[in-house]
Parts: C-alpha cells; sequence; structure tokens
C-alpha cells in the first residue's frame, strides 16, 4: 500500500493524462513528478472504485479518498470499547493522576481493551481535535512581548575570579518580529523596569498593549482577567499609558513571538558569544548588540524581508511617540507610622505629619527623592537620605512643643526679646555671653522671657537696665528685682477709697 497521499488535483491530473492524453504510467509519473508505482497502484484504485475522467462535478477530496482507500476508513473507527475522553482529561488535572493509572482503571473495566500504546494515541488523537493551535493576526505597532532568555551570559569578575550569570532581557513586536535584547545585572524589579524603558527607546516609540510572562518581580498575583500588578510596574504602565496584558501562567502559546524571539537570540545572538569571556555586563552589553543587528537586518526566507524592513513598514508607522522624559524607576512600599512620627525607608527615617501616628502610608522612592502619601494624597517629601540609622525631619510636621524645643536658639530668644525692648535684648545677651557655652544660659533666658507675661514691659526693660549696669546676671535677681519694685509701686499708690474695701477699723 502506497503511503504517499496525493492531493486532489495531482489525482484528477494523472486520470486526464491517462484517459485524455492516453500517456504511459511511467511519462505521466515524469510530468506529475512522482513514483511510477504510485501512479500505478491509483489508476488501480480508480478502476477499483469505479472513478472515471471527469471526476463527478463538486467532488471532495475526503470523498474521493473514501473511494480510493475503503479499507482505510474502516480501520479508523476503534473495534474495543473506549472510555470518554472528556473524563479522562479531566482527571489527568488532577495531582497524582497520568494516563499510565487511567489506562490501568480502563483496563480493570474492560479486560479486553486496548493495550497502553493503542490506548494513548488514541487519546492523543482526541486531544489534538480538542485544542486545535490558532493563527491570530498581530496588528503592527499594538502589542510589544517581553521575556528573559533561558540561557544567561557569564561575567568573570576581573579581581576576584569569581563568575556571575546575567539574564538577558528580550523585547519583541509580533508583526515584525523585531528584536531587542540586553544583558543585566539580574532580574530585579529595578532591571525589569528599566529593560522596558530601554525597549521602548530602541523601537522609537511606545504600543498600546505590554504581554509580559508573570515574572514576581513584575506580577503580584497571577491572575489573566485581573492580574495584580506590582506598584512600580502599573505606575511605569500608566506613565506611558500603555496596557499591561500577562499571559497566561505556563501557556506559551499566549505570547509566541517572544518565545520565538527569545529562541532566535539564544541562537543566532547568545551562543555564538558561548567561548567569548566578559568582565563586565557593559562588555556583553557591546557584544550583543553587533549580533542583534545582524539578527534584525538579515532576510528571512519565507518573507524575503528582514525584521527591520518589516518593523518599518508594519509596527513604526503605528508607534506613539515616548514622553520628552523616560520614565524614572521609584520603589513603592507600604509602612506603618511610628510613635515619633517617621517612616523607615532602607534604615534611614523620615518625618510625616504628626496626626498620622499608627496610620499605614505609603512610599514611593526614586533615585533622588522619597514621597509619602496617605490615602492616595501626598502627604511629605524628602530629598532621599541613604545614611541609616538618621533622621530626616521637617519641623512642620512636628508637635507644637516639639517643634518649640527644635527652634530654640540664641537667634529665637533674641527675636523674642527684640518684641519686649533693647533693655530686654541686652539683658539677654549679656546672659549668654555670661556662661561658658550659650546654650546654658537657654533656660535663664526662657525664664526671664516668662517674666514679661507677669509684668508690665517699661517695668522689665527698667530692672533690666539696672542689673545689667550691676553685673547680676541671674533669672533670680531679675525677678527678686521685678518683685520690689512692684511692692514699692504699690505703697506708693495706695488704693482709693472705696464701699467695697474695708479699712483698718473693720479688724478692731
Amino acid at each position: 500500500m502506497t503511503k504517499e497521499r496525493l492531493t486532489l488535483r495531482k489525482i484528477r491530473e494523472i486520470l486526464r493524462l491517462k484517459e485524455e492524453s492516453k500517456l504511459s504510467n511511467r511519462a505521466i509519473a515524469r510530468a506529475c513528478k512522482i513514483s511510477n508505482s504510485t501512479v500505478g497502484e491509483y489508476l488501480q484504485r480508480a478502476q477499483t472504485g469505479g472513478l472515471h475522467w471527469p471526476l463527478p462535478e463538486g467532488m471532495s477530496e475526503d470523498e474521493l479518498y473514501q473511494k480510493l482507500f475503503p479499507e482505510r476508513n474502516n480501520e479508523s473507527a476503534p473495534e474495543r470499547p473506549l472510555p470518554d475522553w472528556e473524563k479522562i482529561r479531566q482527571e489527568l488535572k488532577k495531582k497524582g493522576v497520568t494516563l499510565k493509572l487511567l489506562w490501568i482503571e480502563y483496563r480493570d473495566q474492560h479486560p479486553d481493551g486496548y493495550r497502553y500504546t493503542q490506548f494513548c494515541e488514541y487519546y492523543r488523537k482526541w486531544a489534538k481535535t480538542q485544542s486545535p493551535s490558532g493563527r491570530f493576526t498581530h496588528n503592527g505597532g499594538e502589542e510589544m512581548e517581553v521575556d528573559y532568555a533561558g540561557l544567561t551570559v557569564t561575567i568573570v569578575n576581573p579581581e576576584s575570579g569569581e563568575t556571575h550569570q546575567s539574564p538577558v532581557f528580550v523585547a519583541t513586536f509580533p508583526a515584525s518580529d523585531y528584536v531587542y535584547a540586553e544583558v543585566q545585572p539580574s532580574q530585579d524589579l529595578c532591571h525589569w523596569i528599566s529593560g522596558h524603558v530601554r525597549a521602548f527607546g530602541f523601537f522609537g516609540g511606545l504600543p498600546k498593549i505590554l504581554r509580559p510572562d508573570n515574572p514576581k518581580t513584575g506580577i503580584k498575583s497571577p491572575n489573566y482577567y485581573e492580574p495584580d500588578l506590582n506598584p512600580t510596574y502599573q505606575e511605569m504602565a500608566e506613565y506611558y499609558q500603555v496596557a499591561v496584558l500577562p499571559a497566561r501562567v505556563r501557556k506559551p502559546k499566549d505570547k509566541p513571538s517572544v518565545e520565538n524571539g527569545v529562541q532566535n537570540v539564544e541562537r543566532w545572538v547568545l551562543a555564538p558569544l558561548r567561548h567569548r569571556t566578559f568582565f563586565s555586563e557593559a562588555e556583553a552589553g557591546r557584544a550583543i548588540k553587533l549580533l542583534l543587528e545582524d539578527l534584525n537586518d538579515r532576510t528571512m526566507a519565507h518573507l524575503g524581508k528582514s525584521r527591520r524592513q518589516l518593523f518599518e513598514e508594519l509596527d513604526r508607522p503605528e508607534l506613539r511617540p515616548l514622553p520628552e522624559k523616560a520614565y524614572e524607576f521609584a520603589i513603592w512600599k507600604t509602612a506603618m507610622v511610628n510613635i515619633d512620627y517617621h517612616v523607615a525607608f532602607e534604615k534611614h527615617l523620615y518625618s510625616v505629619p504628626h496626626p498620622l501616628i499608627h496610620q499605614q502610608v505609603e512610599i514611593r522612592a526614586s533615585e533622588r527623592m522619597v514621597e509619602i502619601f496617605h490615602k492616595g494624597q501626598q502627604v511629605a517629601i524628602h530629598p532621599r537620605n541613604r545614611v541609616p540609622g538618621r533622621f530626616s525631619t521637617n519641623p512642620e510636621h512636628m508637635p507644637s512643643n516639639h517643634r518649640f524645643v527644635l527652634e530654640l536658639n540664641a537667634d529665637w530668644l533674641l527675636k523674642q526679646a527684640h518684641a519686649i525692648g533693647p533693655q530686654t535684648t541686652n539683658y539677654l545677651t549679656a546672659l549668654m555671653h555670661a556662661r561658658a557655652f550659650p546654650e546654658q544660659a537657654y533656660r535663664s533666658c526662657l525664664g526671664v522671657l516668662n517674666l514679661a507675661r507677669k509684668y508690665p514691659h517699661p517695668l522689665l526693660e527698667t530692672a533690666c537696665q539696672c542689673l545689667q549696669e550691676a553685673h547680676l546676671l541671674s533669672y533670680r535677681d531679675l525677678k527678686g528685682e521685678l518683685e520690689m519694685r512692684m511692692n514699692k509701686s504699690t505703697a506708693d499708690h495706695p488704693l482709693s477709697p472705696h464701699e467695697n474695701i474695708r479699712g483698718e477699723s473693720y479688724y478692731h
């Protein structure tokens, strides 16, 4: 029996040349570029099946084969009982269940059933009819697929000789298969985001959709319908106004272009570099760039054009323009405000308004700034400080009593004294000069300012002048002088008679 299945067009040509042109089998074989034995078998089967030229109008290829090979139709139908394949597929989804186990259970029910090899063959044939692979047309510039290559680049530390396996980030546009690749120190979030930013710059524009795999750095909770993105990845997507639609978990067909792009990068970029020694990511990146240009400029045999040509024709015109400034990488972190109204980020403490004590806030830390948000509203911003164990405190965030202590210094004290008068200012200045360190006189100065609340300012001014001339520089001296002057003023100006004031006769 022939193993060569011919198309309907070629079978029609065999019958036509035989019956119309009266050619020999050998001549027909040369004309149709098939073997002589195949021509003879098909003519014999046509005669057995009652087929003559011209063939019946509208006969399909399947109908023609049913007449040519009736024995195959009989062979295709299983002679023994088969299980419910849909039930078999559902059982295979359960943990620990294998096709071998299901076959054993099948044979327990049907001792005369098929052996394991035929059982598996029938299941594979059925499964192919249930999960056909679809080919989708990709619109130019609409989607960018990203992933990491399976191969890595070995980087050697020139000082210690230690080696490090650096991953390779790959991005591609499905419509043209135009590919970008770069070597990175690691798959950390900062490098994952930076790879996207540099890829956008390489392509010179923005797609509408980003389709990554489900890396933990970018996707917090994989879900095909509502994926939970990392806040930084989400912020980057919003900045560039692109939609992130991750592929389903363990479904490489959801992003076949980048899978193919990764394979091409591995074959034509990374594999040729396998014998080279690199001492830095920058050095490896330069080597990758040269091979990547060659890959994108290489003419694809099945299309007759290079990836770069297709990109310029299909993708480039549809890309949205890049913003003037590239996205600045920032880390997001949730924190609880401590009792000292500070939050910690990388062991440095940053202040927030004190009413937020014990409340949850979000920290956004870029290369230069640290922003703090509460319920979506920015409540604090500080220059980023990488010194651990130190404080960055905004006085406006402090309670009034804490702020008072913070602001207490010589300038503040003299400013308050100036509001009372020049003699009080001079007295406080003399107080501070009389101490080895000005800070030692701060309490005495506060006491002097507090006396201004109890005694008239002119009286305080006079007392300060007198005591300074007498070189009596202390809070107690000033307080005693004010009390003495106040008592004397009261004695010199007795109270006027009044019906509510008792005279000295009242007590005798």
